[in-house]
């Protein structure tokens, strides 16, 4: 071995493969967090529908105890519509779709209005629910974008 050194060019292995997208940042696990927050959501808000749907004694007021005064039947389909959105959505931002990035926040906005109304039958849960939904939506507003840079 002579001390010339590699005759190999250095290479950057870390930057993106086209060379000409900016390199990923450590936000880019916030829209990865938000986007399997989205399944939790769609799955909690599906699960809170089917049972507002089969079980109205479940929770703890009537219907007429809401905020607005609407059958449990009516509530349990939206929730769960709430949910399949949710799910699709963040299957969506997972991949780095902008147009599911979009419909995420809408519903995640709708997820936290519903459970906003929704908070005299299940108190602890909705306030739950609609703090995640808060860290969903600054997730896929303020980094939103660096997901879709990194999957191309």
């Amino acid at each position: 071995m002579t001390g010339i050194g590699s005759s190999r060019p250095e290479l950057d292995a870390t930057r993106v493969a086209d060379g000409n997208a900016p390199d990923p940042t450590g936000w880019t696990g916030w829209v990865v967090f938000a986007s399997f927050m989205m399944f939790l959501l769609g799955a909690f808000q599906a699960i809170e529908g089917l049972v507002a749907l089969f079980n109205d004694g479940f929770y703890l007021v009537g219907a007429s105890g809401l905020v607005v005064d609407i059958n449990y039947n009516v509530w349990g389909t939206v929730h769960l519509v709430l949910g399949i959105l949710l799910i699709a959505s963040g299957a969506g931002v997972l991949s780095g779709n902008v147009a599911a990035r979009t419909v995420g926040v809408i519903v995640a906005g709708l997820s936290a209005l519903a459970n906003l109304v929704f908070i005299g039958a299940y108190p602890i849960w909705s306030t739950i629910v609609i703090t995640v939904d808060v860290l969903v939506i600054y997730a896929l507003t303020v980094h939103g974008r660096e997901l879709r840079d990194t999957s191309r």
